[in-house]
């Protein structure tokens, strides 16, 4: 390993693991903290790029941020580079999850102050994120009408597959709109550094799996076959987000008896608290079974099916989008995603954020850090956490 690889492969884990320790508020929160970090601060892709590898990973099962990060790792350092981004994005939620599960009865959950803060950190992150994808990818009215549909319908049907649905449309509808405008068919060439071959033997990995281990399940009495088996299909068949992934758990693992509804909602309350994906919930329900070594396994097993289809897609992705036709549809694909976040910057990031004055003029304030002031995210992060806090003691008296 030469030793430029190995100076980007450190830059790669020191970024996503400050990443990994600030990014608070849900997948489409760290949708924001990826552009604002790897967009905006260190130009590892341009918007265009950024946005098809949202579109897609939208588009596709699994954790969608989690997969952009994984993307990026890989389009900046190939295969050790995803892998580095995805340890240094994940490790800090999936140890505080390992710990508190093995402290379950001695540590209680709360609704405190600084949790409170964080959820509106998120709001200006978002909102800040959408400013600058909605400039780039939403510049005429056609586009701008693309996103007004898929905000109105995401809001108004919210549905597990209403994403998939709305990106499909979109993309349909930017065909049929810029399909015979060829100035606009130029695409940006990302160079990802995974072979085809690669990519088909990820693509036959995942389903190999997803057929496989209820077999060996069904032959075996090892309970690290069935738990294996359990979080590989709840990672595999989630379209949504780490939300959408709860009930899947829950069906999973407490009518079997792995563990009691106390025990699921205590884990469920703590992963909304820590940064990082939702996904690391895995984590802690390993642990409650397991031990450490079910955490680790529970981790790679729900993880797995996104490493599989990001390696498997994107290989093949540059000579789709840069087909005129598939250029054509990712415009209106784009702008749909526009319209994803605007909706899910409403609900839930607002609606379960902003309940008061305080939490409003405290949300003021962050995004004039973000926005105006050129503050650092992770300082952002922390005086949302302080300022938070302060209003919940101002609640109090």
């Amino acid at each position: 390993m030469n030793q430029h690889l190995l100076k980007r492969l450190w830059e790669i884990l020191l970024v996503s693991t400050r990443l990994g320790l600030t990014s608070f508020g849900g997948p489409v929160a760290h949708l924001g903290y990826f552009h604002e970090e790897y967009v905006r601060r260190r130009k590892w892709m341009d918007e265009k790029s950024y946005a098809d590898l949202v579109a897609l990973c939208q588009f596709l099962p699994g954790p969608a941020s989690s997969q952009v990060g994984i993307g990026i790792g890989v389009m900046r350092g190939g295969i050790l580079g995803g892998i580095v981004s995805f340890i240094g994005f994940t490790l800090p939620s999936v140890i505080v999850l390992m710990i508190f599960a093995s402290l379950l009865h001695t540590f209680q959950v709360d609704e405190t102050g600084w949790i409170r803060g964080l959820k509106i950190v998120a709001v200006a992150v978002v909102a800040h994120a959408i400013m600058g994808m909605a400039k780039s990818l939403t510049p005429d009215a056609k586009r701008k009408s693309i996103a007004l549909f898929a905000l109105i319908v995401t809001l108004v049907w919210p549905a597990t597959y209403t994403q998939v649905g709305v990106i499909l449309a979109a993309s349909i509808i930017g065909l049929i709109l810029y399909g015979q405008k060829t100035e606009l068919e130029k695409a940006v060439t990302s160079k990802f550094p995974v072979s085809r071959t690669t990519g088909f033997i990820c693509l036959s990995l995942f389903f190999g799996l997803l057929v496989l281990l209820p077999l060996l399940r069904g032959w075996s009495t090892a309970d690290w076959i069935a738990l294996f088996d359990s979080f590989y299909r709840s990672g595999s068949l989630v379209f949504g987000g780490g939300h959408v992934v709860l009930p899947l758990l829950e069906r999973e693992f407490v009518p079997g008896g792995w563990l009691n509804e106390q025990q699921f909602l205590a884990g469920y309350g703590v992963a909304q608290a820590v940064p990082g994906p939702l996904f690391t919930f895995a984590a802690y329900i390993g642990t409650v079974v397991g031990g450490w070594p079910g955490g680790l396994l529970g981790t790679a097993a729900i993880f797995l099916p996104a490493f599989l289809l990001i390696l498997g897609v994107l290989p093949f992705w540059d000579v789709l989008r840069g087909n005129p036709k598939v250029a054509s549809a990712l415009m209106g694909v784009n702008a749909s995603v526009v319209g994803i976040l605007i909706a899910a910057l409403y609900h839930p990031i607002w609606t379960s954020s902003i309940s008061s004055p305080l939490d409003f003029s405290l949300a003021a304030i962050l995004f004039s850090m973000l926005v105006y002031w050129k503050w650092p995210p992770w300082l952002v992060v922390f005086t949302g956490a302080a300022g938070g806090f302060i209003i919940s003691l101002l609640s109090r008296m």
